[in-house]
């Protein structure tokens, strides 16, 4: 079986929602977030963490990028949708999608990357 590691970046909130799941699921969407956008390479989910979890307050000014694979195949139904730069590449997975999404998750969502606002404070 072929994986392809994604990417995401998440504040502090959905990481302990991860981590609450033995790392190995990513928590339901919100009611008015209608899809879940995995990144497809790391350097542009740091440009996230960094640049806009850092500096928001619900992200708790912190950033962290997790990585994590699933099989080719089933990746395969979500096109990729570029949103910008050559780097912005990512998946629309649609939220009513996320517990398969999820259930496809090959061995545990770990964290490659932390990035921390001058507003953090270490709970």
């Amino acid at each position: 079986m072929n994986v392809i590691t994604l990417y995401r970046p998440v504040g502090q909130k959905e990481l302990d929602l991860i981590k609450d799941s033995g790392n190995k699921r990513f928590p339901p969407r919100l009611e008015w977030q209608p899809i879940f956008y995995p990144v497809m390479n790391q350097a542009y989910a740091e440009q996230i963490a960094l640049e806009w979890n850092t500096n928001d307050e619900f992200s708790g000014y912190a950033g962290y990028v997790t990585a994590f694979d699933l099989p080719e195949e089933y990746l395969q139904q979500f096109p990729v949708q570029n949103v910008g730069g050559e780097i912005h590449n990512e998946l629309w997975v649609p939220a009513e999608q996320l517990d398969e999404f999820n259930n496809n998750i090959v061995g545990e969502i770990r964290v490659v990357s932390s990035f921390y606002g001058e507003k953090f404070r270490k709970q």
